[in-house]
């Protein structure tokens, strides 16, 4: 699907991104604002491996791989369209720094939540559990220090585990509500 959905900052700055049919992506404007919060967190040198758990589209990832050289991510997928959104959206990107899997994102939390300090948790708004659930299974497995970034649209009424994670930032922009968090060290 032809979108206006396009990378913000970077090596990968400008390039347009194709959506899977259904994809409701954070928008430009909003991704801007998570990555200037990020920024303060994240140094541009910093090793920066992150799981885009529900991809879509992959917007989140790409942003990542485009701001910071030495990224890693990993794209994390049901959706067979969003699969093929994500490998057309990373042509040209180093293969080496992205790892794309169709896999249930709680599926997969065993397998990559351990191995990145840079999540995004960005499910279908109708599946508000799902992310919510996520964050807490993920809280069981995830070294302290990782940083989540989840969005959750902004009447679902939640607040994380204050015993398993720290809020760092809670803005609202439009629907979307994004929750920065950052594991505690306290198991």
């Amino acid at each position: 699907m032809d979108s206006k959905l396009q990378i913000i900052s970077g090596t990968y700055r400008g390039r347009k991104l194709v959506l899977p049919d259904g994809a409701r992506p954070t928008q430009n404007m909003a991704r801007a604002a998570v990555f200037n919060m990020l920024a303060e967190i994240f140094q541009q040198s910093t090793n920066i491996s992150a799981w885009d758990a529900f991809a879509g589209a992959g917007a989140m990832g790409i942003e990542v791989l485009s701001r910071y050289p030495s990224a890693k991510v990993f794209f994390t997928d049901i959706s067979d369209e969003s699969i093929k959104a994500i490998k057309k959206n990373t042509t040209g990107i180093a293969a080496n720094r992205i790892c794309i899997t169709k896999i249930s994102a709680i599926k997969a939390i065993k397998v990559y939540a351990q191995n990145a300090n840079l999540i995004f948790v960005d499910p279908p708004y109708a599946d508000a559990g799902i992310g919510i659930e996520f964050v807490a299974e993920m809280a069981k497995i995830v070294r302290g220090g990782t940083v989540v970034v989840q969005e959750i649209e902004k009447i679902v009424p939640y607040s994380p585990d204050e015993t398993r994670w720290e809020v760092l930032r809670d803005k609202t922009y439009g629907r979307a509500r994004f929750l920065i968090l950052r594991r505690n060290n306290n198991k």
